[in-house]
């Protein structure tokens, strides 16, 4: 070959190169809903479910967990602007009936959601639950992470759900939900519940990261604190990222975000959460985010108007014992991925 053609050729490859379309970017959609008490209309011995039952006060319906289901479904459909999302951490579901119900027998149905759920000690029967879509996250194995209240006299609380999947890129993704002990009886009093079920949350995050080699880590969840409480910025550890990050360290992305997930006597907190491990932020090329990747769905149809305090306050499904008919008393919160494939 003459030097004047092997440098046509050299110089055609360059061309055809620089005409190759980049890597596939995908955008991978993380969501997380406190749906407030998905509850069945059946009545199981063992939890204390009667508060949502068609012959109680409630007048827990049929009709009206369907309308539930359907409310649910609709927030899903909008939170990916037309295209679900391919994670949904879900928090304050009763049972596998609901979830199966959800995207079985809702509008969800044909999406192709897979699930998997705790089924823990509370006493109401509440859990956390996480959909998947399987094209885009295949199922690995799911842990039950067991919060035994009963030592420091604590009632029966929420199990911790951590899903392992494989993730188009070819990279594994540790997801993490939980719905930490709530705030009744005074935010005082119940923060030593707190602070004690974020240590087993942050123990299981941690064994995780210790032996993946690449840590991908998402947990999310109603945290019922906020980011500058001592429960996640103390106990779990994750702040707001800064300027460097490090790999297997925790970092909330809602810390700082305006507005809440949740309004309690006419003021905004996010006690939803979605940290991400420092590896996410910027040590994989294959799997990213950012902190202006997640916000809070503060969509116009999940707000009415709050008549005691002015502005506006979540569409909920009761308004205290009487229906009102909406969706929840919290804000979703939504965290978008780049995978490349």
């Amino acid at each position: 070959m003459s030097v004047m053609l092997k440098n046509v050729c050299l110089l055609s490859a360059a061309v055809l190169l620089l005409r190759m379309p980049a890597a596939a970017q995908e955008v991978f959609r993380v969501m997380e809903y406190n749906v407030e008490n998905l509850f069945d209309c059946r009545h199981d011995s063992l939890k204390q479910d009667g508060e949502f039952l068609p012959g109680s006060p409630r007048q827990w319906t049929p009709d009206r967990y369907n309308k539930k289901l359907e409310n649910i479904a609709e927030v899903i459909f909008a939170a990916g602007g037309g295209l679900v999302p391919d994670l949904v951490g879900l928090c304050e579901v009763e049972n596998e009936y609901c979830v199966k119900g959800l995207v079985e027998h809702s509008p969800l149905r044909g999406v192709g959601y897979e699930y998997a759920m705790t089924d823990s000690p509370d006493e109401r029967g509440i859990d956390v639950a996480l959909l998947y879509q399987p094209a885009t996250f295949r199922h690995l194995h799911t842990q039950t992470i067991r919060v035994p209240g009963g030592e420091i006299g604590r009632r029966p609380t929420r199990d911790i759900l951590h899903v392992a999947g494989r993730m188009v890129s070819g990279d594994t993704l540790d997801v993490f939900v939980c719905h930490l002990p709530s705030r009744s009886g005074g935010e005082k009093e119940t923060e030593p519940y707190r602070l004690f079920a974020a240590g087993y949350l942050r123990r299981a995050a941690d064994s995780v990261m210790a032996v993946r080699e690449c840590p991908n880590v998402i947990v999310m969840g109603d945290f019922n604190d906020y980011p500058s409480n001592r429960s996640i910025s103390e106990v779990v550890g994750a702040v707001k990222p800064g300027e460097t990050v490090a790999a297997r360290t925790l970092y909330n992305l809602m810390d700082g975000k305006p507005g809440g997930t949740y309004r309690y006597h006419g003021e905004w907190g996010t006690l939803d959460q979605m940290m991400v491990s420092g590896f996410l932020l910027g040590g994989n090329p294959r799997v990213c985010t950012r902190y202006e990747n997640a916000r809070i769905l503060s969509l116009p149809f999940l707000l009415e108007e709050d008549e005691r305090y002015g502005g506006e306050i979540p569409f909920r499904t009761y308004k205290g014992m009487r229906y009102h008919g909406g969706y929840s008393d919290h804000l979703p919160v939504l965290l978008e991925l780049e995978v490349s494939e």
